[in-house]
């Protein structure tokens, strides 16, 4: 087992669990206190680990050669009904988890892109590429507005109250449509994912 292999999983857990915070945070700030109560406001990973989607899924990746790293962490627990505004406050808890992912893409790539080559050591230079890939990765690849992802909550509030129906069809459905799009149309959101790496450190990966 590579020491790159290592670097990518800690990279990966931690973003999710930064992710999945954010999510519980966000939720606790608009009046819902049940991540916090179910311990899940903490950055300790072992209270968000999923073992199929934060060791499994991403161990298959790396030895099967996708080109890619993948996973997830448990779904932090929230009660939407507890929110303040019911029509926007699942919106933006679901868009809590994505924003910290863009957030630390933004950081890191900034780091890299100013301080590569001065005040920047040379070994840091690959974590540092992996932390704003996998960001970025899990960022736009959660704007997905298919269910359970959170582009979906972000659909579900702008849509009107009489198209409600299509809400309750991607529920219904939504497994399968993520199964799709992950089997035939990833490839497409990977051209997107190096533009915005370009943009942000100013390297082509």
């Amino acid at each position: 087992m590579g020491v790159d292999f290592i670097f990518a999983i800690a990279v990966l857990i931690m973003s999710v669990v930064i992710h999945e915070v954010s999510h519980g945070y966000s939720a606790y700030m608009l009046g819902d206190s049940t991540a916090k109560y179910a311990g899940r406001l903490t950055l300790n990973p072992l209270k968000h680990l999923d073992l199929f989607g934060s060791v499994i899924v991403p161990l298959l990746l790396v030895l099967t050669k996708a080109g890619f790293i993948f996973g997830w962490a448990k779904p932090v627990p929230y009660n939407p009904y507890n929110l303040k505004n019911q029509k926007w406050g699942p919106a933006v808890v679901g868009a809590a988890g994505p924003a910290s992912n863009f957030f630390m893409a933004l950081v890191f790539g900034l780091v890299l892109r100013f301080g590569m080559g001065t005040f920047l050591p040379a070994s840091s230079v690959d974590i540092i590429v992996l932390i704003v890939f996998i960001n970025l990765l899990l960022g736009i690849f959660n704007l997905i507005p298919i269910p359970p992802l959170d582009g979906s909550k972000l659909l579900f509030a702008l849509l009107p109250y009489k198209w409600q129906h299509i809400q309750h069809s991607l529920e219904r459905y939504g497994f399968f449509m993520l199964l799709f799009f992950i089997f035939f149309l990833w490839r497409f959101l990977i051209p997107v994912i190096l533009v915005l790496f370009k943009l942000i450190t100013g390297i082509a990966f």
